[in-house]
């Protein structure tokens, strides 16, 4: 499975820190997990454990410099997009799960639901239209959840 895990508020909370770092270490070590933009703080010990195990992940960086990555990403690649670069995370993803999230994420959750990949959230966005209220997202009560979530909408 490909997942993208959007940590993108990370920094700034606790909350979404310990979130991402749980959902990393839920992860079936055998799949693989696209994380974005993450820098040398961020979920440093669910990645650590989780390459540790022999999992792959990749950051797909709004940057030119794969510098600013974590360093225990498997592959980083710098694509000195900014925010376009959500389109590849997106598109590369089997699922998508949303970590809380700012307009970035919001952007993320867009397109991944307009090209019909499925969305995993834990206290993310929500959505209406006219007035009336539209779940399209899953969601997810903690880690474990969004995970199990992911696996099953991958089909796996």
């Amino acid at each position: 499975m490909r997942a993208r895990i959007d940590a993108s508020d990370i920094p700034r909370s606790r909350i979404s820190r310990s979130t991402c770092v749980a959902i990393v270490a839920e992860t079936d070590f055998t799949g693989r997990v696209v994380f974005e933009g993450l820098r040398p703080s961020t979920a440093y010990r669910g990645l650590v454990r989780f390459t540790d195990a022999g999992g792959r992940s990749v950051g797909i960086l709004p940057g030119d410099s794969r510098l600013d990555a974590n360093p225990y990403l498997t592959v980083a690649v710098a694509t000195g997009m900014g925010e376009a670069r959500n389109a590849i995370v997106v598109r590369t993803a089997d699922v998508v799960i949303a970590v809380r999230g700012e307009f970035g994420t919001l952007s993320e959750i867009a397109l991944a639901l307009k090209i019909g990949k499925p969305v995993v959230g834990i206290g993310t966005w929500e959505f209406g239209k006219e007035g009336e209220r539209v779940d399209a997202i899953v969601r997810a009560t903690d880690p474990r959840d969004a995970v199990a979530q992911a696996l099953r909408l991958a089909g796996r």
